[in-house]
């Protein structure tokens, strides 16, 4: 049977065209419903109260944090988070005041690593899974400089 012996058969109403708009908006409105509902569920929350006034003070803290000369290393494993603070002059042991080791998307897995200085570095007994990691940590310098970075780690399996 060809196309055009179909066509006289059945032909296309106003009812088959109504038919096949209603599925296909009906297929687009509900995907996105589900891509905007799993967006809201896995939102990890907001970082700061207001970036406007966060931003006011954005250059005149980068600039202290700069000054300070600081590099830090961490390496994250499946079982311990070390982290190591060195300066022009060598290791430094800055007084760490906030830390928060958890995933990018949601704050479900959100640990506090409970610190101890080991004479070169500070390390915390973890539980870590496989993927990507996000440490969010507040140190304060000896003259009272606060430092903070959000560092991207990765735990291979």
């Amino acid at each position: 049977m060809t196309a055009a012996e179909l066509q006289r058969q059945r032909p296309l109403t106003g009812w088959h065209v109504l038919a096949i708009f209603v599925g296909g908006f009906s297929i687009i409105i509900a995907v996105n419903l589900a891509l905007a509902f799993n967006a809201v569920r896995t939102f990890p929350g907001k970082e700061t109260e207001s970036s406007y006034i966060a931003s006011q003070n954005f250059d005149t803290d980068r600039a202290a944090q700069e000054a300070l000369g600081w590099a830090v290393q961490t390496e994250l494993t499946g079982a311990a988070l070390h982290l190591a603070v060195q300066d022009a002059e060598g290791v430094v042991r800055p007084e760490i005041l906030a830390a928060t080791l958890g995933r990018a998307t949601t704050v479900a897995d959100d640990i506090t690593p409970d610190f101890a200085w080991d004479g070169r570095a500070w390390t915390a007994p973890v539980t870590a899974g496989a993927g990507n990691w996000n440490l969010r940590i507040e140190m304060r310098a000896a003259d009272g400089t606060l430092f903070r970075r959000r560092i991207s780690l990765r735990v291979t399996p």
